[in-house]
């Protein structure tokens, strides 16, 4: 299994940007899916953008047109770039592989990255 670690959140004033990064362990990181959850407070953990192996990009309605993911497999990293970010983006920021319709792949989970917008 590969180990994720996440960083890059903080507190943003709405209409913000973040960055955030994933960097994974693991020679077998480039023939993953990713993806990029977030869990809000007393909220289920739901996906926020995927990206294949390949390259091909998914995104929550929700984010569409604002968040961006990238990959670079030659540092094993994932990116999430937030834009016009809004209170309702607040949570905490997950990253694991995807499997079958973009649902978490591995059963543990890194510790995340807090993103909270707010004025």
């Amino acid at each position: 299994q590969v180990q994720l670690v996440e960083s890059g959140g903080g507190l943003v004033q709405p209409g913000g940007s973040l960055r955030l990064s994933c960097a994974a362990s693991g020679s077998s990181f480039s023939g993953y899916d990713m993806g990029w959850y977030r869990q809000a407070p007393g909220k289920q953990r739901e996906l926020v953008a995927g990206i294949t192996s390949g390259g091909r990009t998914n995104y929550a309605d929700s984010v569409q047109g604002r968040f961006t993911i990238s990959r670079d497999n030659a540092k094993n990293t994932v990116y999430l770039q937030m834009n016009s970010l809004k209170p309702e983006d607040t949570a905490v920021y997950y990253c694991n592989a995807a499997g079958s319709r973009w649902r978490p792949l591995f059963p543990s989970w890194g510790q995340g990255t807090q993103v909270t917008v707010s004025s």
